[in-house]
């Protein structure tokens, strides 16, 4: 699976959130959202668009931004991220 198609289909658990999810998880959704887009977007421009560095990257991102989240809410990004981890590695 290449880049892109890695991207898509980590996308598509953002928008089955949106469908399905309770506001709890929509917050965690829109908040990992920014992550991800942000973090797809400087792969790409770096020139490392490489499949395994994506939950590196957001885990990483998320890691440097957890001061900002309650502990309930660090659950619910934590469970999203179980979630994406697990579409991740399916492929």
């Amino acid at each position: 699976m290449d880049f892109d198609q890695q991207v898509e289909q980590l996308e598509t658990v953002f928008d089955e959130t949106v469908v399905s999810g309770n506001d709890d998880e929509l917050f965690a959704s829109g908040y990992l959202r920014g992550h991800f887009d942000l973090v797809v977007a400087q792969l790409e421009m770096a020139g490392n668009a490489d499949v395994d560095k994506i939950m590196p990257s957001l885990e990483q991102a998320v890691h440097d931004t957890r001061h900002e989240l309650s502990p309930a809410d660090q659950a619910h990004i934590k469970n999203l991220m179980d979630k994406l981890a697990a579409k991740a590695s399916r492929g």
